[in-house]
Parts: structure tokens; sequence; C-alpha cells
């Protein structure tokens, strides 16, 4: 019998690798465009809950409906932390940034409402609908975000 020699060069291994954590510009670029998406979507949703135009027709005034909130949103949430490194693979810290950027930024954005969509202050009922509807689409976007990243970071398989 010949003798035959086992080794491993002959079999392939499969070479596992893990996802890498995301570089800080590229998560900025991936929170930003999120975040104008969430605007997108409630001004999407409270126009077609008020029976006005939506679809693809639509988008220009879904655009102006969502772009005083955008607006206020992107002034304001930089200069409270939504963006920091340190807060794009911590969760917690990404929840309570993202919480008090929205809550600094409501007020501005109906401010800017006021002033280019209806040229009055906005009704209470409209104001507290818009605070809450864009704290949960933002947390509910940038939450699961956060932790991506933190197991990516920490190298958990997903």
């Amino acid at each position: 019998m010949p003798n035959i020699k086992e080794t491993n060069e002959s079999v392939p291994t499969k070479k596992t690798t893990r996802p890498k954590e995301m570089p800080y510009n590229q998560a900025v670029t991936v929170l930003v465009i999120g975040d104008a998406i969430c605007f997108l979507i409630f001004a999407a949703i409270g126009r077609s809950s008020h029976g006005e135009a939506s679809g693809f027709a639509a988008i220009p005034q879904v655009i102006t409906t969502a772009l005083p909130f955008a607006i206020a949103w992107f002034l304001v949430s930089p200069f409270v932390g939504a963006y920091r490194r340190e807060n794009v693979a911590q969760p917690r810290a990404m929840v309570i940034r993202t919480a008090l950027a929205w809550l600094l930024s409501w007020p501005v954005a109906m401010l800017l409402r006021g002033i280019f969509v209806d040229h009055r202050i906005p009704p209470y009922t409209f104001a507290i609908i818009a605070l809450l509807s864009n704290l949960v689409l933002l947390l509910v976007w940038r939450w699961p975000f956060a932790l991506n990243n933190s197991m990516r970071k920490r190298g958990v398989g997903m």
C-alpha cells in the first residue's frame, strides 16, 4: 500500500471575515442620508394622512414639507453631538444624543415651518405630533445603526 501523507494543503480552507467597523466619515454620510429619509417619511405619511397628493408625482411637495424639519435638524444636531465619533458605535449614547438633538431642533423646525409653509405658528397638536413622530423615526433608525456598528466594532458576527 502506498504511503499517503495527510496534508491540509490540498483542502481549501474557508476564510471567515468578520464585518469591520464602519469608518467614521462613511458612518456620518450614512447617518445624514438616513436622517433625511426619516424626515421625508414623516412628510409623506403626514401628507397622505391629510388626503394630499402622494406617490411619485408628489415628490416635490413631500420634499417641501420635509425641508423645514431637515434644515432645523442639520443646523442644530451637530452642535448637540448627534454625529460625534464616540456615539456612532454606542447605542445608548446615540439614543440620548438623538433625543436631545431633536428636542432642541424641534422648535427651530416649527419656526421654519411657520415662516416658509404656513406663515403662522403651527397648531399645538401638529407641533406635538411632529415632535413625537420625528423623534420615533430618528430613534428607530439611529439606534439600530449604532447597535450594528457596536457589534462590528466588537467583532460579533452578523
